[in-house]
């Protein structure tokens, strides 16, 4: 699986951003798929995570309510919706696959995409 993410950018603190994640490969659909960031000098946290079918998402409590990650297996496709966007939430976000149930460990992620940087200005 080769992963491209897109859709950073500069926002003021309160915007929105959409993020997007192609995929290739014809095992898509039975990968987990986790959204990522890594702030300069931290290590990667997991932001969001969703099962192969889509029916269940993950966030942790820093972003729930402001995040959503959602898949369209069709066109191999996973997204993050983030809005009301704070200054720390500034950070490459990367999209990752692991062939298994979804984890929030990025170690445990099998595939990677390049990451795209998110620049939240107060």
């Amino acid at each position: 699986v080769q992963l491209q993410a897109s859709g950073g950018g500069l926002v003021q603190a309160g915007g929105s951003l959409r993020l997007s994640c192609a995929a290739s490969g014809r095992t898509f659909n039975t990968y987990a798929m986790g959204w990522f960031r890594q702030a300069p000098g931290k290590e990667r946290e997991f932001v969001a995570a969703i099962k192969w079918s889509g029916g269940s998402t993950y966030r942790p409590d820093s972003v729930k309510g402001r995040f959503t990650i959602s898949r369209d297996n069709a066109k191999n496709m996973v997204y993050l919706q983030m809005n009301s966007l704070k200054p720390e939430d500034t950070a490459v976000y990367y999209c990752g696959a692991r062939n298994g149930v979804v984890v929030t460990t990025p170690l445990l992620y099998d595939y990677w995409g390049q990451g795209t940087q998110v620049t939240v200005s107060s």
